[in-house]
């Protein structure tokens, strides 16, 4: 028996003294990143999906967390991004954050997810109840500032609150894209009666298809005046048709979001305003909301990331510019 016994510590102590070894070979941040939280965003190659990724890179790092950054090639690719929930809640994260590409196509799927592990919603809302806490831009009051950028920037020209005006909006069916919608029009019909909206389009998630509509717009109505493009793509496709054109002192566009282009475009006076989000802080307390929620902590149901209005005039500000060019590495 006691041979037994000391023949078994002997084993007992090899498989530890292995197990010690072992250990000593492997990064230490295997150990640290130990729990995954993926995130899922609409299009990983826009510079405004980039800089939210930024945010959750950031946060794993800070955290000790392992994130996966996942995504579509494009926003338009609903069932893309289905298959990538559902693909990324089989491997059994500690949680998941996801900013729905259509409200009403991501509902059903985040609801089966959120029988798995906690949801966490970022920038865009889903048919769902189902989300822990969502963290984005109040979407209608990012409308209201661009209505009232959009009159602000047309009275500078024109020395009044009237004319026509247009919205281009990049897909149907978005959630954030539709609250900025209904702000956007809420305030203009409530503060700016002399605006009058002539042309409500929705493009296919394309900047070529906003350059398109743009020039169209331009050769239909010689009386407009203003354009609010709602989101950072159709904002590229819009100021490409005004530069183009050499229309800049004429139609005063308001976009959403931004990137080298858009600001360089606010820079030459083709973009009036833009309104931008924080979508590093959106990624980062994303996760740092989905650990929390991960360890059934207590989290805020709702987390508006502001917004603000950037003109030519306030783009040197440290606020502003610390919005403007974040820190995507």
């Amino acid at each position: 028996m006691t041979l037994m016994k000391n023949i078994l510590s002997r084993r007992a102590f090899t498989s530890l003294a292995g197990a010690a070894v072992f250990a000593a070979m492997m990064p230490v941040a295997s150990f640290a990143q130990d729990v995954t939280i993926p995130i899922i965003v609409k299009d990983t190659t826009s510079f405004y999906w980039q800089i939210v990724l930024a945010g959750a890179r950031a946060a794993g790092k800070d955290l000790g967390v392992n994130v996966p950054e996942l995504g579509a090639q494009s926003e338009s690719d609903i069932n893309g991004q289905i298959t990538i929930l559902e693909n990324a809640v089989a491997g059994a994260p500690a949680a998941v954050v996801i900013s729905p590409t259509e409200f009403k196509a991501l509902g059903k799927p985040i609801d089966e997810a959120a029988k798995a592990v906690p949801i966490i919603g970022i920038d865009s809302g889903a048919d769902s109840k189902a989300f822990v806490s969502f963290l984005t831009t109040d979407n209608v009051q990012g409308g209201r500032i661009a209505a009232d950028g959009l009159a602000a920037a047309i009275k500078e020209a024109t020395g009044k609150e009237e004319g026509e005006i247009a919205i281009i909006t990049s897909l149907p069916g978005v959630g954030s894209l539709d609250q900025r919608h209904e702000g956007f029009v809420e305030v203009i019909a409530a503060k700016y009666p002399g605006l009058k909206v002539v042309a409500d389009k929705y493009a296919d998630g394309q900047a070529t298809t906003g350059l398109n509509m743009m020039t169209d717009l331009i050769t239909a109505n010689p009386n407009l005046v203003g354009v609010f493009a709602s989101n950072l793509i159709m904002a590229q496709g819009v100021g490409q048709a005004i530069a183009e054109n050499k229309l800049g002192d004429k139609i005063k566009v308001i976009g959403f979001d931004s990137d080298e282009k858009t600001v360089g475009f606010l820079k030459e006076g083709v973009l009036a305003g833009l309104v931008v989000q924080d979508p590093y802080r959106m990624g980062y307390d994303g996760i740092k909301t989905a650990l929390a929620a991960s360890k059934k902590e207590k989290v805020e149901a709702n987390v508006d990331t502001g917004a603000n209005l950037v003109t030519k005039a306030n783009m040197a500000d440290p606020k502003i510019d610390a919005l403007l060019n974040p820190k995507v590495n």
